[in-house]
Parts: structure tokens; C-alpha cells; sequence
């Protein structure tokens, strides 16, 4: 009977014991920021949201907000990488994090167990298939196609709603953290279609460009961060004002354009191209571009998207206006960079690459980058004459000189008799020198994801 008992006794001690070991192991809940002056932010590694870039250091558009709003309240920030959406809403969960800045879609379903914060964006849920000879042209149509989605996003909330009158209607869920791995796999013919949003496609296409947008789900979708449910109310308060600022100021719209302002030209651009010929001319150039990098410590992928641009790698082009080689420098421009031969790779990526070096230190220093940089490849196309024109006009209409997305908006506007008679320079084609650089801006995407950056040594080339 003793034995028993003790036995019984044993068992409820090593059963409470347990009990307090697993209560004890969960992590505790992080410190409101107010009190520990640290941001603890969830994301996903995704181009729309947060990635490392060249220099290995953090960037995105989420990034970049989340950055703006901690330097705000005078708080520093530690960015926890979540594998999944479902990982993601745990680690929220848990109290491990103040907010989650992913790119998220605060539908009316979702809002009824999650807490987000004030609308920033608009994003539209679009089924993108491979290439084939019938395309779905609604949900109806999907019926014997593998239709892929991301586990515990949006886009499943929305097949839910259209299964109530599709019964017929499938899908896969897949355990990944954005729908750039699933338009991936569409184009490689392991699925027939995946759901994206409108952003991540718009960069996507960049490096999938066969893939075809067939359909929205259906309406926009607002998108807005999401706010750990043990986050006050004074913090709640303290987002919405921030994005309210943002939006008065413009640093939300010049931040959208920094990420996503070039992808709208996609159709111009040769983005097949561009795939097509890194195996072959690329690699015979790379060296020619890797020594420009050497010598001024510009991007050489930045300076390959500009041949490209300008002669698609072809180091014996000629143009009927006297510009010549892979980087198409006028006889002046070669003669003021010590270019003796422009028709020689070597010769003309140097020298192009020193040229846009003096094209940036030419603008003035409140201009910062990248928008220091997509201005200085509008003056190595326009001429810096012109663009100092157009940010003349820039002040005159009450635009920001510089800022790049309202550079954009005046840049056409040069070849217009009503603006350009008042120009100290003369009518220009802005026009095209804004397709240029946003043209630069799509390749230089594709090869930063598909180069690798170059960390050689001048001796070693």
C-alpha cells in the first residue's frame, strides 16, 4: 500500500514537474520597446519586402519603412527572419516580436484575429500561369490545373470564399515564404499556376518572363503591418502617425518608387535579352566590368545593365548620331576620359564607368542614393546641361529637385514647346532618357539575382 502510494505520489511530482519545465522553457515575451529602446520586428526574406543587397547589407521596401519609423521614436531595430507565413503568425504569437512587416494583406477575414495597423499600399491577388495553348480566364476554368499557393496567406482566404460557389475548385498549399518560389516552379512546368500579389509579380517577371498573368482573385487588398496583440494603444498610436507623416512628406511614395517605380516599363525593356546573352557575351565581358569595379568601386552589375542598355554587350555598335562601342560614348566625352579607342570593351567600360563616377559627383550633395544614381544615368543619356534644366523646372512646378520619383514626373516634360522654349538648354528628348534609367533599373534587378557581386582584387585581374 505504501508503495503505491508512493508510487502515485512519485508520478503527480514528476507530472508537475514537467508541467513547470515546459512553462518554464517558453520563451517569455519581449520587452515593449518603450522600455527596452529595441524594435523587434518578424519579415520574410522576399525583393518586396527584405533581402541583403551587394554590400551584404540589409535592404527592401519593408526594410526601409520599418528603419524610418524606428529612427522616429528614437528606437533601434533587430529583424527576426520568419521560414513560412505560419511561422511567421507563431513568433507573433508568442510575443516575440512588436510588429510583422512581410507584405501582409489585412483582409476583412484576417482582421477578425489579428490586429494591423494603418493601410499603406494596395495589392491585387493575380493567379500567373506558365505559357499554354488555353489560359484560364477565371476561376472557373482552373478545374484540372495544379494551383499553387502560399500556406496561411491571403490568397487562401480568397479560394475559400470562391470554393462556397465552386465546389469543384483546388489548390495546393505550400509551406514557403513567398510566391516567388511558386511562379518559380510555374515556370519550370512543376505546377500549371500560382497566386501572387501585384507587386511581387511586377519584380518577379523580371526573372520569369514567360509567365502570364490571367486574373485577379478579386478586389485590391490593403496592406498594413501586423501588431502584436500585446502591443498598448499608445503604440498603435504611434505607427498611425508615423504613416500619416510619411504620406504628408512624400517618403512613402519616393520609398514605393525606390522598390517598384521601374517595373511598370517592363514591357519596354529586353528582359529576354538580357537572360539570354549573360552565358554568352556577358562572360567574356565580366573582367573588363569587374576591373571598372575595381576602379571605382561602382557595382559592375550597375555598369553591365548600362551596356546593355546601350549596345546590349555589342563592343563594335555604332549608332547614326557618331556614339560608338559598349558603353556608346560620344568622340568628346572619350576624348575628356582618355579613351583612345572607343570600339574596345576594355577601354569603353572604363571610361563609361569613370564618367558616370563624375556624372555623380557632379550633383549636388543633398542628393542622396539611389536616387543620386538614377539621376547621374540620366545625365550620362540626357546630358547633365539638360538635367540641370530639368530640375530647374522641377523647382518652378514645385517638384523636389531631388528626388527621383518626382524627377520622373518632369523629365518628359523637356520636349514640350510650352516648357522647353524656357529652358537655359534648349528642347532634349527627357522622355527617353527616363525610359534609360528605368530600362537600367530592370536589368540591374536581373543581374543582381542571377551574378554573383564581385569581391576580387585589382592585382588578381
Amino acid at each position: 500500500m505504501q508503495m503505491a502510494w508512493f508510487n502515485y505520489f512519485g508520478s503527480c511530482l514528476l507530472a508537475a514537474v514537467l508541467v513547470l519545465c515546459l512553462a518554464g522553457c517558453a520563451p517569455a515575451p519581449i520587452p515593449a520597446p518603450e522600455e527596452s529602446g529595441e524594435l523587434v520586428v518578424v519579415t520574410r526574406n522576399s525583393p518586396t519586402t527584405y533581402y541583403l543587397n551587394a554590400k551584404s547589407e540589409a535592404v527592401g521596401f519593408e526594410h526601409d519603412l520599418v528603419m524610418q519609423f524606428a529612427a522616429a521614436q528614437g528606437w533601434k531595430v533587430r529583424f527576426v527572419l520568419a521560414e513560412t507565413l505560419p511561422d511567421l503568425f507563431e513568433i507573433m504569437k508568442k510575443g516575440q516580436a512588436h510588429i510583422a512587416a512581410a507584405g501582409l494583406s489585412a483582409t476583412e477575414e484576417s482582421r477578425g484575429s489579428h490586429r494591423f495597423g494603418p493601410t499603406y499600399g494596395q495589392v491585387k491577388e493575380w493567379v500567373v500561369c506558365r505559357p499554354a495553348r488555353r489560359q484560364p480566364l477565371s476561376p472557373a476554368d482552373l478545374s484540372g490545373l495544379r494551383l499553387e499557393v502560399v500556406a496561411e496567406s491571403s490568397h487562401v482566404e480568397n479560394l475559400r470564399l470562391l470554393k462556397r460557389r465552386l465546389p469543384g475548385l483546388t489548390w495546393v498549399e505550400m509551406n514557403v515564404s513567398n510566391s516567388e518560389e511558386l511562379l518559380e516552379r510555374a515556370e519550370l512546368g512543376l505546377s500549371d499556376c500560382a497566386v501572387a500579389d501585384s507587386d511581387s509579380f511586377d519584380i518577379a517577371r523580371n526573372f520569369h518572363p514567360t509567365l502570364v498573368r490571367t486574373f485577379a482573385l478579386g478586389s485590391s487588398q490593403p496592406q498594413a503591418w501586423l501588431i502584436g496583440p500585446r502591443m498598448g494603444l499608445g503604440f498603435s498610436r504611434q505607427v498611425m502617425r508615423f504613416f500619416q507623416e510619411s504620406e504628408q512628406r512624400g517618403e512613402l511614395a519616393r520609398l514605393r518608387e525606390r522598390y517598384f517605380g521601374h517595373v511598370q516599363r517592363l514591357e519596354d525593356a529586353d528582359v529576354l535579352g538580357v537572360l539570354e546573352k549573360r552565358g554568352t557575351l556577358l562572360r567574356a565581358l565580366a573582367p573588363h566590368f569587374y576591373k571598372a569595379q575595381n576602379e571605382t568601386d561602382m557595382d559592375w552589375r550597375l555598369l553591365a545593365a548600362v551596356a546593355y542598355q546601350e549596345s546590349q554587350w555589342n563592343e563594335q555598335a555604332v549608332s547614326s548620331t557618331g556614339v560608338r562601342g559598349i558603353m556608346m560614348l560620344t568622340v568628346d566625352t572619350a576624348d575628356q576620359l582618355g579613351v583612345k579607342n572607343r570600339l574596345d570593351a576594355r577601354e569603353s567600360i572604363q571610361g563609361g564607368a569613370r564618367y558616370i563616377i563624375s556624372l555623380m559627383a557632379s550633383l549636388p550633395a543633398q542628393i542622396a542614393d539611389p536616387d543620386r544614381i538614377w539621376m547621374a544615368l540620366a545625365a550620362y543619356n540626357l546630358g547633365m546641361g539638360h538635367l540641370l534644366d530639368a530640375r530647374a523646372l522641377a523647382v518652378k512646378l514645385g517638384r523636389n529637385p531631388n528626388a527621383w520619383n518626382e524627377m520622373k514626373e518632369v523629365l518628359p516634360l523637356l520636349s514640350r514647346g510650352k516648357y522647353a522654349s524656357g529652358l537655359r538648354n534648349g528642347y532634349a528628348r527627357g522622355g527617353e532618357a527616363l525610359a534609360f534609367v528605368e530600362n537600367v533599373r530592370i536589368y540591374y534587378d536581373i543581374l543582381s539575382k542571377y551574378e554573383k557581386p564581385y569581391r576580387g582584387f585589382p592585382d588578381a585581374l
